[in-house]
């Protein structure tokens, strides 16, 4: 009986190792998509693999890991909005202090250089601020199907939707993009064929 249990391990660990943790740049590319914040994107990784771990049994080896971990991300994320959304905003009181008495600017300076240094290197990037500025529903759908290339049953069954409702916010998100990407197209020597 021990022996059974030290295999189950082993197969375990092999199935986390082989299949599971793979699919990690791919996982913090989409928890970032949704969170915009470095911190809380590797928070959301963190915790899809503490509970991929946690009921890795659930999981059948071979079968498509990278969307098992996408459904437990995508819960991960509405649990996380739903905690934060019942908590007060929290402040330090010692920052407030440090800001208003100046004693602590060069602290601050920091920040503020390291957010515009992040914000001048997205600026070139129109595609990825349409997509980030589309509503959440419509963002997630767009990310597993056009950069994730999930198939519709995928999404169906990670975002627990119809797979009419998949095509329908794909649908509406490609008319969105479309939209706002109009002039930057333009720009880049393309016509449309609407006008």
């Amino acid at each position: 009986m021990v022996m059974m249990q030290d295999n189950y391990t082993k197969q375990q660990e092999r199935i986390f190792e082989e299949e599971l943790l793979p699919q990690i740049d791919a996982l913090y590319a989409f928890a970032y998509h949704l969170t915009y914040n470095e911190e809380d994107a590797n928070d959301l990784v963190q915790e899809t693999y503490l509970k991929a771990v946690r009921f890795i049994d659930k999981y059948h080896a071979g079968t498509n890991a990278k969307a098992w971990l996408f459904k437990i991300l995508k819960h991960a994320f509405i649990n996380q909005y739903r905690r934060k959304n019942r908590q007060p905003i929290q402040v330090d009181y010692e920052d407030i202090t440090n800001y208003q008495s100046g004693e602590n600017d060069t602290h601050y300076a920091g920040y503020a250089d390291l957010r515009e240094e992040m914000f001048q290197t997205m600026m070139g990037d129109e595609i990825t601020n349409a997509i980030n500025a589309l509503p959440v529903d419509f963002r997630v759908v767009i990310l597993l199907c056009d950069i994730e290339n999930f198939t519709y049953e995928e999404i169906s069954k990670i975002l627990d939707i119809p797979i009419g409702t998949v095509r329908s916010r794909l649908h509406r998100a490609r008319g969105m993009l479309k939209h706002k990407l109009r002039e930057y197209a333009r720009s880049k020597g393309y016509t449309d064929t609407d006008d």
